[in-house]
């Protein structure tokens, strides 16, 4: 390693260190005025498929109470500005991280952790084409070696089961085959709930109020942002505000060792993920439990 490496690896960790202090010191200075973390929910066995945009069960919620969830990360320039966020308001979050993002920036992702944050996994490389696309053993070998990535960036070993046992299809775009194999070994699937949209261009402001509308319209759930999108990092403080002024709460996933609390979709639920991979890659293979097709372009 040259020497300007050296300083510049020095530079970013000292920073990183200010970020985890400036963190620690938000969760101490947290008053009422801030949104907080209202509980956590332990996500236990057996495992399986959540969030209503693909799969016809979700995580029970009160009116009112949402998840916040991050793909594609971590991206040191967007995701601090994230952490620095969410620490000032007291939220927990669960952030799903890309392989190679974790092997290019394992000091932000040990920040998530230190932070308090779940970290989840959304494979290695994440492949344009979605895992259905590859062959079901590239496929597996592209998530193994994500969740060893993750796992090696956040607590500096890898083992045969990843820490946290959370994976997020890029995408969204599972087979029946990966989905059991993943549920196998106790891997819970995540889908979301509600999304805002933010991988089309668009505002901060407009962001916000996209997904404002939307989470009135649903009233709880799972929401996917993702941290590595300025404009998303750039709205989260005034969503955040906004929720505690709407009385909204915040609800953490954690693993655990219990039943995970489920609720099964309403009758005249459809998934909106099968349109969207159906445009982009006919020939694809439907996702398991796909029985219908609504809604907008996905979270590719």
């Amino acid at each position: 390693m040259t020497h300007r490496k050296r300083l510049r690896r020095a530079r970013r960790l000292a920073s990183l260190a200010a970020l985890a202090w400036g963190v620690a010191g938000a969760a101490c200075a947290c008053g009422p005025q801030a949104l907080g973390t209202a509980r956590t929910i332990e996500i236990g066995g057996p495992a399986t498929e959540i969030g209503l945009k693909t799969y016809p069960r979700t995580l029970k919620l009160d009116d009112g109470e949402f998840v916040l969830t991050f793909d594609d990360g971590p991206n040191p320039p967007t995701t601090d500005r994230a952490l620095r966020a969410l620490a000032d308001e007291c939220v927990k979050a669960t952030f799903f991280l890309i392989g190679r993002n974790a092997d290019a920036a394992p000091d932000t992702a040990k920040a998530e952790v230190a932070a308090g944050h779940t970290v989840g996994h959304h494979s290695y490389s994440h492949p344009g084409v979605t895992l259905r696309n590859l062959s079901e053993a590239a496929a597996k070998a592209d998530i193994d070696r994500g969740i060893a990535a993750d796992d090696r960036a956040t607590i500096g070993a890898a083992g045969p089961q990843p820490t946290t046992p959370f994976f997020r299809f890029p995408g969204f775009a599972d087979t029946g085959p990966l989905d059991d194999w993943l549920m196998t070994r106790g891997i819970t699937i995540f889908g979301a709930d509600l999304w805002a949209s933010d991988w089309l261009p668009m505002t901060p402001d407009a962001e916000l109020a996209l997904l404002l509308g939307r989470m009135e319209t649903a009233r709880k759930g799972i929401i996917l942002l993702h941290d590595t999108h300025l404009s998303t990092v750039q709205m989260l403080p005034a969503l955040l505000r906004e929720m505690k002024k709407r009385g909204w709460r915040i609800a953490h996933i954690v693993p655990g060792k219990g039943p995970t609390p489920l609720a099964p979709a309403p009758a005249n639920w459809a998934s909106e993920t099968e349109k969207t991979l159906e445009h982009l890659w006919p020939k694809a293979p439907p996702g398991p439990g796909a029985i219908g097709t609504s809604g907008e372009p996905g979270p590719l």
